[in-house]
């Protein structure tokens, strides 16, 4: 039987609702939903006076199956619910025996396991019996290029708009860093207003990140796909200037996932802007303007060489053929390819 999908926004919604299921095995390589799932169910699951006498918090390093089996086996007292909590359980040595209570858990206690950086062998009995008796979810690491739409995501949560400009430009400065991309939208959130609507502008990234608005990668992909030279040329004059903000280790991916996906726009049967948006996962048509111009503007076969060229400039950044020239040297050698 295929494995259950669960997605991060859907489970919090249930637990924000308090449907819970009585197993929560989270495991995987990204810590952050892991532990945005845990801190949710520990706020929402019991009241502070509940706590007391029906939270367990335990830690893989100090314990083992048969200590978890045991504490999910009591009852809650004057409470609805007792949660479980463990922390680190990839270092329980034998998670498997879990599976004797999975397989038939208390529906009064809510079992959370964090199984961070691994994954349970799916051919496995935990594995099976908590996909079909509770939550299991594969916490995975999000790709480079879909972090502008989950950044977006993740402020709707919190009632706040951000532009595709500031989305995308916090996704290039900061990655798929998942933490650090937290405590920065928490400083951001320190400067919206109390009431009314809630907005994080380019402006005041800029004013309190230090990414400029006018000088960043977002910029410099519009530049090379509608051709303006004199833009781009100048964008990369500022990254020289400022290599600490605008490392060639930023700017790199954002240009192969660029010409990557314009080589899938043009092995598209359709390039209607529904299409493309649907091939290339779009969420506006925003999005979609620099695709377009980069058809106008740039051939199949040039898009493919440059895909080669830029992996070439990724070689060099890391000594590759490369005994003298700087990586602000190899960012203007493959701008001239790529505009010329």
């Amino acid at each position: 039987m295929a494995k259950k999908e669960h997605t991060f926004e859907e489970i919090c919604k249930d637990i924000k609702a308090r449907k819970f299921a009585p197993v929560y095995m989270l495991m995987g390589e990204e810590p952050f939903f892991i532990d945005r799932i845990t801190d949710l169910l520990i706020e929402t699951v019991l009241t502070e006076s509940e706590r007391d006498f029906n939270q367990m918090i335990m830690y893989g390093a100090d314990t083992d199956a048969a200590m978890i089996y045991n504490a999910t086996r009591r009852f809650p007292m004057m409470s609805e619910y007792q949660l479980v909590v463990v922390r680190e359980a990839q270092l329980v040595r034998d998670i498997e025996v879990l599976a004797n209570y999975v397989k038939n858990p208390l529906q009064s206690t809510i079992l959370v396991v964090n199984y961070k950086y691994k994954t349970l062998d799916g051919r496995k009995a935990l594995s099976g019996a908590s996909d079909k008796n509770g939550i299991l979810f594969d916490s995975k690491k999000i790709p480079d290029y879909k972090m502008p739409a989950f950044i977006t995501s993740l402020l709707q949560q919190r009632t706040t708009e951000i532009d595709t400009k500031g989305a995308q430009m916090l996704a290039d400065f900061l990655g798929n860093d998942l933490s650090r991309l937290s405590k920065e939208l928490d400083k951001l959130a320190l400067l919206l207003p109390q009431t009314g609507p809630k907005r994080i502008t380019p402006e005041l990234i800029e004013q309190n990140i230090g990414i400029s608005k006018d000088y960043n990668n977002f910029e410099l992909l519009n530049a090379i796909a509608t051709k303006q030279v004199l833009k781009a040329n100048r964008i990369i004059q500022y990254f020289e200037k400022n290599p600490k903000n605008n490392p060639i280790q930023m700017t790199l991916p954002v240009l192969f996932n660029y010409f990557s996906n314009l080589l899938i726009c043009y092995y598209s049967n359709d390039r209607s802007e529904p299409a493309l948006m649907n091939t290339l996962g779009l969420r506006s048509t925003f999005q979609l303007r620099d695709y377009q111009a980069g058809l106008k503007n740039f051939t199949a076969m040039k898009v493919f060489n440059l895909i080669s060229d830029i992996r070439t400039a990724d070689a060099r950044t890391k000594g590759v053929e490369n005994n003298s020239l700087t990586d602000a040297d190899i960012l203007k050698e493959l701008l001239y390819k790529i505009l010329h």
